[in-house]
């Protein structure tokens, strides 16, 4: 017997400032879609992830909207044409979400095997709100498949899952003085690229202990010594340790919720560029990695944050501009996103650990997460972690693999175990 859920009126509401930008940019070839995926001890049921699903979304308001075209901005409007088919995964990850053949929802739920991925147009939320509601729903569909987890929780989330739907740059937003900044163009990893449509996936597997051994040992944190390592492999892998007149630059998007105290499932982030100008000869991997950690130690601050939002919320709420019709804005929105995406060479996301509830635990494996390529960037790279295992991703539609290969040999030469795995691209 299906449990009761929550009714909910129709409402609308804006998008947050950093959302703004992504309906207007994301196409076929620039999807602006990430996946959290939670691999599981037995194959997955498809019936019982629907039931999960269909108990789960009414609960979640920043998921359970479509989005509608206004006068001057896009908005969130409630979903009132059911819950999505959860299907098994046949397709590549992260690919375009035609809202109108997925109900209007803007994220998907597929699975494979003992796998359960969640795909999110990132309008909707960053990736720790996707987290929050994918771990509801593994939650949920565990219960379903495994009664015995029940014990009369069945029609309640956990009390450390957040609803709030705030938008936290408006609530953080503070008048600054300053004008912005403009970036030089950077490094662009090219190359022969892989069938359309194919994304080429490579995860390696390691030792969360290991890893922050290894980096105490530097004096880094985890963050930096694998910034450092992936700066150091594409000089390397890339650049074949030759000089460059562009820069290398490595965009780290930063949590913004620990810096402000906010609990928002909104996306709720700021993109911090780490350059790497190689303008010498030759470069050493120890001195790339510190020059890589003095860049993110002066970036990622409070006072470095509150700027960036600053200067991105001052063009939301710019009146010469939230008077321009949407139609007149969206090529003007594409024209400044293009020009800024010439500025970075490629992405890291570090999702950080995956914290499960104790009863949960012995039923998941692992988490893995996954980006989709933009503008100028044809590689990027994630990191995530669960109990001792740690996740690195490398997500490219490059055909050649010296960037992924350097920097899994540095990790080996570094004394660290590494399991590699593929999605099948770059096998022949």
């Amino acid at each position: 017997m299906k449990s009761k859920v929550r009714k909910k009126e129709i409402g609308w509401e804006k998008l947050d400032n950093t959302a703004n930008l992504f309906p207007v940019i994301a196409n076929e070839t620039m999807t602006n879609v990430y996946r959290i995926s939670i691999t599981l001890t037995e194959e997955i049921s498809q019936n019982h992830l629907q039931e999960a699903l269909e108990r789960v979304l009414p609960w979640f308001d920043s998921m359970n909207v479509r989005m509608r075209t206004g006068m001057f901005w896009y908005y969130f409007e409630t979903n009132t044409r059911g819950i999505p088919v959860v299907r098994e995964e046949n397709d590549f990850p992260c690919r375009f979400i035609e809202s109108h053949g997925n109900r209007n929802y803007l994220f998907r739920v597929t699975y494979y095997k003992n796998r359960i991925n969640l795909e999110v147009f990132h309008v909707l939320a960053d990736g720790m709100g996707a987290a929050n509601f994918l771990r509801e729903l593994t939650y949920q569909y565990l219960r379903l498949r495994y009664p015995e987890l029940s014990s009369g929780t069945s029609d309640r989330l956990s009390d450390d899952t957040s609803l709030d739907t705030e938008d936290s740059y408006l609530k953080n937003y503070k008048k600054s003085a300053k004008k912005g900044y403009q970036a030089p163009p950077a490094v662009h990893m090219k190359g022969e690229k892989l069938v359309r449509g194919e994304l080429g996936v490579i995860h390696g597997y390691m030792s969360l202990k290991e890893v922050k051994k290894k980096a105490k040992e530097l004096s880094m944190s985890i963050n930096e010594y694998l910034s450092g390592i992936y700066v150091y492999s594409i000089y390397k892998g890339y650049l074949h340790g030759n000089s460059s007149k562009e820069p290398i630059v490595l965009c780290i998007p930063v949590n913004l919720r620990p810096f402000f105290g906010s609990m928002t499932t909104r996306n709720f982030f700021a993109m911090v560029s780490i350059p790497f100008l190689p303008e010498k000869e030759h470069y050493e991997r120890a001195e790339v990695m510190k020059l890589v950690q003095r860049e993110l130690k002066s970036h990622i601050t409070k006072e470095n944050l509150e700027k960036l939002i600053s200067y991105n919320v001052s063009n939301q709420k710019n009146l010469a501009l939230r008077a321009v019709p949407l139609f007149l804005k969206k090529p003007a929105i594409r024209l400044v996103y293009l020009n800024s995406a010439k500025g970075t060479t490629t992405t890291l996301t570090n999702m950080g650990g995956f914290a499960v509830k104790e009863e949960y635990r012995s039923y998941i494996r692992r988490f893995q997460v996954i980006l989709s390529p933009s503008t100028g960037q044809n590689m990027k790279g994630t990191v995530s972690s669960y109990g001792d295992e740690l996740v690195f991703t490398f997500s490219s539609l490059l055909k050649d693999t010296s960037v992924q290969k350097e920097f899994f040999r540095s990790l080996s030469e570094d004394g660290l175990d590494v399991a590699i795995e593929t999605n099948g691209v770059y096998e022949e």
